[in-house]
């Protein structure tokens, strides 16, 4: 167990390692997510962003040594992050590697797997995707229908993936496909691959979103093969897999490598950017309604953070376990979008002006959040799917 003198030090060391060398201005738009890498250009700003943040030491500073991590206790990621959150450093962009296929390998994974993939990600070497989502299934994701049909030492790949983040760019995706269709619960037909994507058949389209942005990909797959070693598990297994997956993916289980996954946007920066912006000839701030609007997200903010620290402690989390982390996805997505609307509605007229216009508040950031923040309100379950989580499975409530 790490001193109080040892984690001081560190977190002095990890503020000045991040001061020196935070990355300067690039010149060009760098993605406020990881859900918008959609140019070579900031593709490769942010692999060697993340590939210095490795090598300095303070990425996966919680994974096993022997995989590429620090084999640090997990308080020392946390203050890594905290400085990394308050240098407003850029994203580590790898995302669906360091804080979901990895943890997922490093938990169930074999001595092999984690040989093969771990250092890879968290280098930024190996650019992970996801192949959960289709397009004709919406949020049922449970009767997937891309098939995996084991021939001789491979599996072929048939179907369509979409929403598959930096698809265009990744080795390796992790893949829900349908092994067996006639089994009795459509749910234990599914098996789950850490798929390649350099094979021939798969050809990932990138999506261009209202932003003018790239990031998403719709990924066809047309007699892939794939190494039967690919699959995770045992046929059949898909489901549970995903399940522990989404787990990682919605913030309910610890694991991921550390970093930023997004730029860290708070009520203060609404704040600021709103001083000196008039409506009617008075100050924006002064209007009463706006006021009160503000002190809500205030409010509510710290609600998010104090609870986050409450989940750490059982006995404050009697009355439903678990609630705090299973709602954790649903609060807070919902929370930014909410925070960002409230940003570009109090800009009154300058509210319509976007990314390019002189005039624009901030220089339109806030009118970019918050389309961009629609894909995280959307990724990983939607807000109505996550609602539903919470009702049946912290409430006890009926599925029907």
């Amino acid at each position: 167990m790490a001193t109080e003198q040892e984690l001081t030090d560190f977190r002095t060391q990890a503020a000045a390692w991040m001061a020196d060398n935070k990355p300067a201005d690039p010149g060009f738009l760098l993605p406020q997510t990881f859900m918008e890498v959609g140019s070579d250009q900031q593709l490769e700003f942010l692999r060697e962003w993340q590939h210095k943040l490795w090598s300095g030491g303070y990425l996966g500073l919680a994974w096993p040594k022997e995989y590429g991590g620090g084999g640090m206790e997990p308080i020392f990621q946390q203050i890594a992050d905290a400085e990394m959150r308050k240098a407003a450093v850029p994203i580590a962009f790898n995302v669906i590697g360091l804080g979901w296929a990895g943890p997922l390998i490093l938990d169930i994974g074999t001595t092999e797997e984690k040989e093969k993939y771990i250092k890879g990600i968290l280098s930024a070497e190996d650019i992970w995707c996801q192949g959960f989502s289709e397009p004709d299934h919406g949020s049922d994701l449970g009767n997937a229908q891309c098939r995996a049909v084991r021939d001789g030492d491979d599996y072929v790949i048939n179907g369509t993936k979409i929403w598959t983040t930096m698809g265009n760019y990744a080795r390796y995706m992790i893949l829900l496909a349908r092994t067996n269709p006639e089994a009795e619960r459509k749910y234990d037909g599914l098996s789950f691959f850490l798929s390649p994507m350099d094979v021939a058949g798969v050809d990932p389209r990138p999506i261009r979103k209202i932003t003018g942005e790239y990031g998403f990909t719709e990924t066809f797959f047309t007699d892939a093969r794939i190494p039967a070693s690919c699959i995770m598990g045992e046929e059949g297994q898909g489901w549970k897999i995903a399940m522990q997956t989404l787990q990682y993916e919605r913030g309910a289980e610890a694991g991921a490598a550390g970093g930023l996954m997004q730029v860290r946007v708070v009520i203060d920066d609404v704040i600021d950017d709103l001083r000196g912006l008039q409506r009617d000839g008075e100050p924006v701030l002064q209007d009463p309604v706006i006021r009160d609007q503000l002190v809500q997200m205030i409010m509510e903010g710290k609600a998010h953070s104090l609870g986050n620290r409450r989940a750490a402690i059982p006995a404050l989390t009697t009355d439903y376990p678990g609630s705090l982390p299973l709602s954790s996805k649903l609060r807070t997505t919902e929370y930014q979008r909410r925070m960002r609307q409230l940003a570009v509605a109090t800009q009154g007229g300058h509210g319509s002006m976007y990314v390019g216009d002189e005039r624009a508040v901030s220089g339109g950031f806030w009118q970019r959040a918050y389309f961009n923040n629609f894909s995280t309100t959307i990724g990983g379950g939607t807000s109505q799917i996550q609602a539903n989580i919470v009702g049946e499975h912290v409430l006890g409530l009926p599925k029907s």
